[in-house]
């Protein structure tokens, strides 16, 4: 590689948040050797080794994390310089910036970014996560293009735009609920059986704690977690039941069973944009793609 090659940039971005090329590989439509390729060929590039494998997965090598916390600053550049090209051009070009949760980054994006890729190939879409305040003052800050975040959002010159209402739905393992059935699904009957909910300081985890509150139930978790996957694994495995968005479980799952809450529970996703954030044809095209994808769900 005579040249650095800013899709290559992207993928080491992806595969050094995420921790997993297999990660990197699902979110952009590419084979897990692909991946590793592209991370090969940019390492040589740079004459160095960044990425390390450890027990928790794949982490930056000290000249790693310095070329993940500068990528952004090259990438706006980039993506300013191709925004102003492709405006006289008509064609949706360039680096687009997108902040969201990561269970939306999970189980809504890889569709998205797989029709984006055949529709405008010249775009590159650059995925970051976060919980709602940070990709809003992500947002505010111009570090981010644009921010999928869950209402309510404090903003300061953001326009939030809500796209879709997610309800909420309980999980249990599936051998159990052959055995026992827990009907109706309140905050008093679930506070008696073994809950593990996502970690305090998300969006998320808000609507849940409130939604126990106004009942006069205080939640006490048995285990509390910042991956959705993770937290249907033990579910899975039997350890307790947890409270998901929808989006979560719109597909079939072994050894996973959803039920609705009583009274029901939803949150809303809203698109955040600055006020004076200039649209450009890609930015047009994500947003028209991302509106199309986030339709109501329901759980399998």
């Amino acid at each position: 590689m005579t040249a650095l090659n800013l899709d290559h940039l992207h993928t080491f971005c992806l595969v050094a948040r995420y921790g997993s090329f297999s990660s990197a590989a699902n979110l952009l439509g590419l084979s897990q050797p692909a991946v590793s390729q592209q991370i090969r060929q940019l390492e040589q590039w740079f004459a160095t080794r960044l990425l390390e494998r450890t027990a928790r997965g794949m982490k930056p090598t000290p000249a790693g994390q310095v070329l993940l916390e500068l990528s952004p600053q090259l990438e706006h550049i980039v993506a300013d310089i191709q925004a102003q090209v492709a405006n006289c051009s008509g064609i949706a070009r360039g680096i687009v910036s997108l902040g969201m949760g990561a269970t939306a980054c999970i189980h809504l994006m890889p569709p998205v970014l797989q029709a984006l890729r055949q529709s405008h190939p010249q775009l590159t879409v650059s995925i970051r996560t976060g919980n709602t305040q940070e990709i809003i003052r992500a947002v505010e800050e111009n570090r981010l293009d644009a921010g999928l975040v869950t209402l309510p959002a404090d903003s300061r010159n953001i326009a939030l735009t809500p796209l879709c209402d997610d309800e909420f739905f309980a999980i249990g393992p599936s051998e159990e609920a052959r055995d026992k059935v827990i009907s109706p699904l309140t905050p008093e009957t679930l506070s008696q059986h073994p809950l593990i909910i996502f970690e305090p300081g998300s969006s998320t985890r808000k609507c849940i704690d409130g939604w126990f509150s106004e009942a006069g139930f205080g939640l006490q978790p048995v285990m509390e977690l910042g991956s959705i996957e993770a937290i249907k694994s033990l579910v899975r495995a039997g350890m307790g039941y947890s409270i998901v968005p929808a989006m979560a479980i719109t597909q079939p799952e072994p050894g996973i069973t959803s039920q609705p809450l009583t009274p029901r529970l939803s949150r809303t996703l809203a698109l955040a944009l600055r006020q004076d954030k200039p649209l450009n044809h890609g930015m047009n095209a994500l947003l028209s793609a991302l509106k199309n994808a986030v339709l109501p769900v329901n759980p399998v």
